[in-house]
C-alpha cells in the first residue's frame, strides 16, 4: 500500500471542513490533535505550518483506518480510544500528539502488507 502523503480522500481540507467531516467542533478538533483550543480560533495560528501539519497527521490516520472501522466516525472513535499493543497500549491520538505520527503511518503499512498487530 502506498502511503498517502495528505488527507488522501480530504485533499486541502480547511480545519472547518475536518471537524465538519467528523462531526466534532473546534473545540474537540484541537483537543483531539493535542492543541490549545485558542489556537483554531485565531486565522493566523489557525493556519500556521504546525497546526496545519497536525491536524494533517491526525487525519490522514483517521482517513486511513476509515475502511477498516466502517466509518469516519468510527475511525475517530478508534482514534481517540483504542489501545495498540504495538505502542505500549498508547492510542493513536497518543502517539500522533508525542509527535510519532510517522511511526504509527509505518504500523498502519505493516498491517496493510498483511502483517500481524
Amino acid at each position: 500500500m502506498q502511503r498517502q502523503k495528505s488527507m488522501a480522500a480530504w485533499p486541502a481540507l480547511g480545519i472547518d471542513a475536518v471537524s465538519e467531516r467528523l462531526g466534532i467542533s473546534k473545540r474537540e478538533l484541537a483537543e483531539t490533535a493535542g492543541l490549545a483550543t485558542s489556537t483554531l480560533h485565531r486565522k493566523t495560528r489557525a493556519q500556521g505550518p504546525a497546526v496545519t501539519a497536525r491536524i494533517g497527521e491526525m487525519a490522514e490516520i483517521i482517513h486511513r483506518v476509515s475502511e477498516w472501522a466502517g466509518s469516519e466516525r468510527q475511525a475517530l472513535a478508534w482514534y481517540r480510544a483504542e489501545p495498540i499493543p504495538a505502542f505500549g497500549g498508547r492510542t493513536a491520538e497518543s502517539i500522533v500528539k508525542n509527535g510519532k505520527a510517522a511511526a504509527l503511518r509505518d504500523y498502519l503499512d505493516h498491517l496493510a502488507l498483511g502483517g500481524f498487530a
